[in-house]
């Protein structure tokens, strides 16, 4: 439990033992699962917690109304890690009604074996909720990530409800870069739906908003610009780093990644300072996916493998191109000993990705690096060091 206002508390759920997030993303610091309760004539909770929190949950209502009982629980989104509660709290107060959309209300009653329909409140987009001094107004955020999405503007503390969005990785206070776990959790929650993301910041931009409240992470409540502009250039498809060049390769035996050194040097020799460079094999996929955003130059070296590509670069291809991958320059080095297939695979895969230009000049390894391979390096380099 914490004050964000005088009338509005924090009281979500923090799960330092988390070690994946949807079963697919790594945890470095846990997770927090969000929820808020705005004091007032009427007591409003925003979204409820997993299903394992209920218990913390419950104590910090408990605390904060001692005799008094919530009028309202707000749904602004139905995954189980928020609304994983919400039948326990039904059950703990009947009298209670719950405010969300219609397709929200449908998502209730197929997650649960309860039929909702006499216990909600169903909104639509701009809807008000008077508590008493705070007034809540409502605005939908379809597939940002999830079709039934809700969002809200409490106007008297200038407050953004902003479910997903905004979000990260980690517990509410874990000491990491706020930037970097909010990337790599857009990327993988929330890039595919950029043109929803868009559609959302156009909703908002006339709110004079003092504070995001998000499902994940902490409450935002400084810098805001920065914050509402990163999701903005992310959801544009832009790239953070347009003169840098991320190198994302695997290799068997180190002859892929002797060229890749070899492709940095010369990047180096060039002035291109900024090289990251990623052994896929070897580094988290969904760090390395966020990497392939935050760049717009982006080079892919693999081996040829069962007539194919290395299984680990077909898996980060996938994701590329299932992710919004787009708006990049993409250099290939490919190795094969007698049958090279990486530069059509990789073309034919990320061939749906909108305006992804391929560097004309590529690198062919078959088996070891040779002369011939230098001179290939080195014009691959002279080429991504002259795209702008």
């Amino acid at each position: 439990m914490k004050k964000i206002t005088s009338d509005i508390y924090y009281i979500g759920y923090n799960n330092e033992n988390a070690d994946l997030f949807e079963s697919q993303f790594p945890l470095k610091n846990g997770m927090s699962y969000n929820s808020y309760l705005i004091l007032d004539e009427k007591i409003a909770i925003v979204d409820s917690v997993e299903l394992d929190g209920k218990d913390v949950w419950f104590k910090s209502i408990e605390e904060i109304l001692k005799e008094r009982k919530p009028d309202y629980l707000i749904v602004e989104h139905m995954e189980p890690d928020h609304s994983g509660a919400i039948l326990e709290f039904v059950y703990k107060y009947p009298e209670a009604k719950i405010v969300t959309n219609q397709k929200s209300l449908n998502l209730l009653n197929q997650f649960f074996d309860f039929n909702f329909d006499d216990k909600v409140i169903l909104v639509q987009e701009h809807d008000k909720l008077s508590l008493g001094k705070h007034s809540l107004t409502f605005f939908f955020a379809p597939m940002v990530h999830w079709p039934e999405v809700l969002m809200m503007y409490e106007k008297h503390s200038k407050t953004f409800f902003s479910a997903d969005a905004f979000g990260k990785f980690g517990v509410i206070d874990a000491k990491d870069n706020w930037i970097d776990e909010a990337r790599r959790y857009y990327v993988g929650i929330v890039a595919k739906y950029g043109m929803q993301v868009q559609n959302l910041l156009k909703k908002i931009s006339h709110l004079e908003i003092d504070r995001i409240c998000s499902l994940h992470g902490p409450v935002l409540d400084k810098d805001l610009g920065k914050y509402i502009s990163l999701y903005d250039l992310w959801s544009k498809f832009e790239s953070e780093n347009k003169e840098g060049i991320f190198i994302a390769y695997t290799s068997v035996y180190g002859n892929t990644k002797e060229a890749v050194i070899k492709l940095k040097e010369e990047l180096n020799s060039l002035g291109v300072e900024d090289v990251l460079i990623k052994d896929l094999s070897r580094t988290e996929m969904s760090e390395n996916v966020a990497q392939a955003y935050r760049y717009r130059k982006v080079v892919l070296a693999s081996t040829t493998y069962n007539n194919g590509i290395f299984p680990i670069m077909h898996d980060f291809l996938i994701r590329l191109s299932e992710h919004g991958f787009q708006n990049k320059v993409v250099g290939i080095i490919e190795n094969g000993s007698w049958a090279p297939q990486v530069e059509k695979i990789t073309k034919n895969i990320l061939t749906s990705c909108k305006n992804v230009k391929f560097i004309e000049q590529y690198v062919r390894v078959k088996s070891g690096l040779k002369k011939q391979n230098l001179k290939e390096i080195r014009e691959l380099a002279l080429a991504l060091r002259k795209e702008e």
